[in-house]
């Protein structure tokens, strides 16, 4: 089985009142495209756990103290070859020192018979 892996989904967890933020610079960037739909995301409210070490500077918490945050999860699709601008990006506006980046490859449903 031979698969070409053209597009991802992304996946990050951000503050909520940094979600707006996230999104247009993403979008901005080229992610979120959809056929002829552009700014195409999804979000979900989140619940995030961490503890920040000793060498940590958080945005939210204290080092060495379990937190609980809410967050909001923010999802879109991406293009294989904008994935790295994308990334590079979605880091500069985002608030976190090291933010939770999932990236799922997607396989085209024409591949399927």
């Amino acid at each position: 089985m031979n698969i070409n892996i053209n597009r991802v989904k992304i996946f990050v967890t951000i503050p909520p009142e940094n979600v707006e933020k996230v999104r247009k610079v993403v979008c901005e960037a080229g992610a979120g495209v959809i056929g002829d739909y552009t700014y195409c995301t999804s979000s979900t409210k989140s619940i995030g756990t961490f503890i920040p070490n000793d060498n940590a500077n958080p945005y939210i918490g204290k080092n060495n103290q379990l937190e609980f945050v809410e967050e909001e999860k923010l999802e879109f699709v991406c293009d294989i070859d904008q994935v790295k601008k994308v990334i590079s990006k979605l880091r500069e506006v985002h608030p976190y020192e090291e933010p939770a980046i999932d990236i799922v490859p997607l396989i085209d449903e024409n591949y399927f018979k």
